[in-house]
């Protein structure tokens, strides 16, 4: 299995050790890039675009940030034309238990999933493989 590049989009400073530490365990990902809000998130996928450098093939989502939440991020990542034909796959990492939230995860196609806090080493090795 190739090693694969994911990145973390999460307000919440403690989480992104927590989970960056368990994304390490795995030994399946080749880089762990973090971000604290959606804007960062896209500021950061336009810049590898324009690069030319290797996109994520993953992205763990948090939806409640501050400055740009993860719908939004997702609405600016539909609008980015050169990402039409790439694969990036992500899942909503969230605290939420709203069944909105859930459904609404629904309407892009992007989003392959929905996990809840705390995500688990075994939620790891199951998105990788599955991508």
């Amino acid at each position: 299995m190739t090693k694969k590049k994911i990145w973390v989009i999460d307000d919440d400073a403690i989480y992104q050790i927590i989970i960056t530490k368990i994304i390490q365990k795995t030994a399946l990902f080749s880089a762990i890039s973090s971000f604290r809000d959606g804007k960062e998130g896209i500021v950061a996928l336009i810049n590898t675009i324009e690069n030319k450098e290797l996109l994520p093939d993953i992205i763990l989502l948090d939806i409640n940030m501050p400055v740009m939440d993860g719908w939004e991020f997702m609405e600016e990542m539909g609008m980015l034309q050169s990402l039409k034909n790439e694969n990036i796959s992500v899942y909503i990492a969230s605290s939420s238990i709203a069944i909105e939230d859930r459904n609404k995860s629904k309407k892009y196609p992007a989003i392959l999933g929905y996990l809840s806090k705390p995500i688990s080493l075994n939620d790891i090795e199951l998105i990788a493989s599955n991508d």
